[in-house]
């Protein structure tokens, strides 16, 4: 890669970084991607979306492809640089930015070998993912179409420069989100026996929720339940008729995930119905567990061990990505790459090392090329 080219990668980063725009709202990066894009001829594929680009490099068959993220989040940065978001509480704090760049130039490397290319590289320029509904979006209107296997990536800040770590089968776990509403009695805070204590019953919910995890099923099995919001009331001295729970619940078994919100009804009736209370559950899956094919996370690790990176095998993680929707319908695998970031991702200041973007499109480039091969045979 020439230098020249690692510095227009990270200066578009810069400019995507000081633009961030919002899930489905990602129009100005759109354009800027598109015109990027367009600048070295790349072929733009008429998909009817909203925001988002979709492109391919080469001819004929076979084709596989690659995605990189582009929305930001809804943070105030606080890293202080001089490329910070001139956009207010509105921050690139997962480093989308960075996996634009990156596929940005694996774009225009691939389009220089355009004619060696054994078939057709698609790249999908994804909005939303942060809203986890992204990826459907682009499946929607055909950006699967053909493609034999897919590949994608995301920074690390807990991983130093040079490491990428992936697995074969459950890497990320799905991401499912509840609400529940408790409808007791109101009373006065001195008289609680007039009422029916929705407080008392939604603490109890929120405690009895973590059995789901540690005796329902097996300590093998990854579960977790998280509690994320519990409001009652308004005053200190009413017992409120109404309490609101929100959380979410993470697994990489689609069986557990199944029978879960069955479960937590049965337990949520059965506390709120011993006090004479209601309770009621609003459930709403969102990304599926992210299950690499076992073949192409071999694959991926294998490039990048000759790519010149530390390579290891992940644990499953418990976080959620909607890459994953892209798997239930096509083979591939997502790696994890190390940005060596002090702080964590959704971080207001989180500052991934912009050193990664250089060998990370080497490294996608050659498994774009050697991809091709493989799926031919």
């Amino acid at each position: 890669m020439t230098d020249s080219l690692i510095e227009q990668l990270v200066s578009w980063r810069r400019e995507l970084h000081q633009h961030p725009e919002l899930s489905n709202h990602e129009f100005a990066t759109t354009e800027r991607i598109t015109a990027w894009l367009k600048e070295a001829d790349i072929r733009v594929l008429p998909l009817r979306i909203k925001t988002g680009v979709v492109v391919e490099m080469g001819q004929g068959e076979p084709l596989i492809a690659l995605r990189a993220d582009i929305d930001a989040l809804p943070i105030e940065e606080a890293t202080h640089r001089p490329f910070a978001s001139k956009n207010a509480g509105v921050m690139h704090a997962c480093g989308h930015d960075v996996h634009t760049s990156i596929m940005l130039g694996v774009a225009y490397r691939l389009k220089a070998q355009e004619k060696q290319l054994k078939g057709r590289v698609r790249i999908l320029f994804q909005p939303a993912e942060e809203t986890f509904n992204g990826a459907q979006q682009l499946i929607d209107a055909g950006a699967l179409e053909g493609v034999q296997a897919i590949f994608g990536m995301h920074n690390a800040p807990d991983l130093p420069l040079g490491t990428l770590k992936t697995r074969g089968g459950a890497f990320y776990a799905n991401v499912d989100r509840f609400s529940i509403t408790i409808n007791g009695k109101g009373a006065h805070a001195a008289r609680p026996h007039e009422g029916i204590d929705s407080v008392v019953i939604g603490s109890q919910i929120v405690t009895t929720l973590q059995t789901l995890a540690s005796r329902i099923y097996s300590a093998q099995e990854s579960v977790v339940v998280s509690v994320t919001r519990f409001t009652a009331g308004n005053t200190w001295n009413v017992l409120p008729q109404t309490v609101e729970l929100e959380g979410t619940v993470r697994t990489h078994n689609d069986t557990i995930r199944e029978a879960i919100p069955q479960r937590i009804r049965s337990l949520i009736d059965g506390i709120a119905g011993g006090f004479g209370a209601r309770a009621t559950l609003d459930w709403q899956p969102g990304p599926p567990a992210l299950i690499n094919t076992p073949q192409w996370a071999d694959f991926a690790l294998s490039i990048a061990k000759e790519s010149g990176y530390n390579v290891e095998v992940a644990t499953p993680q418990m976080g959620g990505e909607d890459f994953a929707f892209y798997l239930h319908h096509v083979p591939g695998a997502f790696v994890s790459i190390g940005s060596a970031s002090a702080f964590g991702l959704h971080h207001p200041e989180f500052d991934p090392n912009e050193a990664l973007i250089e060998p990370a499109v080497d490294y996608f480039t050659a498994l774009a090329q050697r991809a091709l091969h493989a799926v031919a045979q």
